[in-house]
């Protein structure tokens, strides 16, 4: 298992972390596999999506605030409800084909950090398996 870190910048905000799982399946020596991507968060998600559109970004991010307000009655008292269903509904992780020693997406995809509960200091683990 490989660990990566990164700086959020915001509370809610996504981050292409593409060229970073690639880079660790490269050097994993891997050929054939998979590539499993997870958070080890509970206010963060993981998942894959355009990324040649940024304003794709955008909407996920305005859609999950409507659909999951900051604030409505929650019960948990850190403050942070909304960030725990939004990192549930996004889910932890994300299992990526590999194949010629490369992750195979299609072609307009990318593999996504998604935070919502910072800014923060976070890690994503990445798990290479195969031949």
């Amino acid at each position: 298992m490989y660990t990566i870190s990164l700086k959020t910048k915001s509370g809610d905000s996504i981050q292409d972390i593409t060229q970073a799982v690639a880079s660790v399946v490269a050097k994993s020596g891997i050929k054939e596999g998979f590539c499993l991507v997870s958070s080890p968060h509970t206010t963060a998600g993981i998942t894959v999506n355009e990324n040649s559109d940024p304003d794709v970004k955008s909407d996920i991010l305005m859609e999950l605030g409507k659909i999951v307000p900051l604030t409505d009655n929650y019960r948990h008292m850190e403050g942070n409800s909304a960030a725990h269903l939004k990192a549930s509904l996004m889910g932890f992780s994300a299992v990526i084909p590999v194949s010629s020693g490369k992750i195979v997406l299609g072609i307009w995809q990318g593999i996504y950090f998604c935070e919502f509960d910072g800014p923060r200091e976070r890690k994503v683990n990445i798990t290479v398996t195969g031949s």
